[in-house]
């Protein structure tokens, strides 16, 4: 799980694998969406499963037999999703794969056209979900969200399936996604959001609330009005003291920090606040004695509660990054607990 400031490299990340299928809210004419429930009882069976049988590949990591499910044109390029299908096999691993949820879609704009966005609402019910693509190609195709659980790291798999001319159902896209953060579900973290935002600890909020939207939205091109709700709420907390899209700088021990960005990581199980800097050539240099490099690392997490002391409320630690282009030269990570002096004083 990552915020929208930093990207981790991790195995779960978004992968369209049709071109041009961008967020936009352009709505395209006769494009329509029929629910799960609405599908006939046959359809519904042979796209669920069609998405199992992908799915079930995936889990014993047969990236051939995917591809062979693959639309022509994505299976031409082909390397992201085995990539992705690759990492994600552990994950996967003896868990229990359902289908969760399916939508129908009869894509009737022509390919180039401004947009597609499908309107998908069940009989009698107020909730419209809605799924945005552009320059989607005509077609029939199908959206199918599966769950992965009963193994420590449970996932949420969303696909796109496209129907060929003998009318079988293809891979055209291959998404996934965590189902739960360091063992809480995005309700929860909605739900502590709101709290901090009570308090008026916006910082805790906002990183609470974007790891609850990471969690409840199974792939970016879906939306729907809790999902909305929740992006409102987040705005009303957002920060403007956060490194985005340019570096911050924060003082401590004698250091100033160009701190570039900071995002929540649960790469080592607990919830922490990840600190990403670039080190100065002396910094550099200092960072080859073990000692000073970690003071200078613990320098820096005590500059950023310096700031905002309500983090120690919401994280488990902080992890500091030294980066040099795209690597990471040094990083700490440390429990609350062990960073001291770092309130301001009266």
């Amino acid at each position: 799980m990552q915020s929208k400031y930093r990207r981790r490299s991790v195995p779960h990340t978004l992968l369209l694998a049709f071109a041009g299928a961008l967020l936009t809210a352009a709505a395209a004419h006769g494009d329509t969406c029929t629910t799960q429930s609405q599908i006939p009882v046959a359809q519904r069976e042979t796209i669920a499963g069609a998405a199992r049988t992908i799915v079930n590949e995936a889990q014993g990591g047969d990236i051939q037999g995917i591809r062979a499910k693959t639309m022509p044109t994505v299976a031409a390029d082909f390397t992201g999703i085995a990539n992705s299908i690759e990492a994600l096999k552990p994950a996967l691993q003896s868990a229990t794969i359902t289908v969760n949820t399916l939508y129908l879609l009869d894509a009737q704009s022509a390919a180039g056209a401004q947009g597609n966005t499908f309107y998908c609402s069940p009989p009698a019910s107020t909730m419209t979900v809605v799924l945005n693509f552009s320059a989607l190609p005509s077609g029939k195709y199908a959206i199918a969200i599966l769950h992965a659980t009963g193994v420590a790291k449970p996932q949420q798999v969303a696909l796109v399936l496209s129907q060929g001319d003998g009318g079988q159902w293809q891979l055209a896209g291959f998404f996934s996604k965590p189902m739960l953060e360091s063992g809480h579900d995005g309700i929860w973290y909605w739900t502590q959001a709101r709290q901090f935002a009570a308090k008026k600890m916006d910082l805790d909020a906002w990183y609470y609330y974007q790891t609850a939207a990471g969690l409840l939205q199974p792939a970016d091109f879906l939306s729907s009005p809790n999902l909305d709700k929740l992006r409102r709420e987040a705005d009303q907390v957002h920060p403007g003291d956060l490194p985005e899209g340019k570096s911050m700088t924060l003082a401590s021990g004698g250091n100033s920090f160009e701190v570039t960005g900071i995002y929540m990581s649960s790469e080592l199980g607990s919830f922490d606040l990840a600190v990403h800097y670039t080190p100065t050539a002396a910094q550099a240099a200092q960072l080859r004695d073990p000692v000073a490099a970690r003071q200078q690392a613990v320098d820096l997490m005590k500059a950023i509660l310096a700031v905002h002391p309500e983090l120690r409320e919401a994280f488990h630690g902080i992890w500091v990054h030294a980066d040099s282009g795209n690597a990471s030269i040094f990083a700490l990570e440390l429990s609350m607990d062990q960073i001291t002096g770092s309130h301001p004083t009266a």
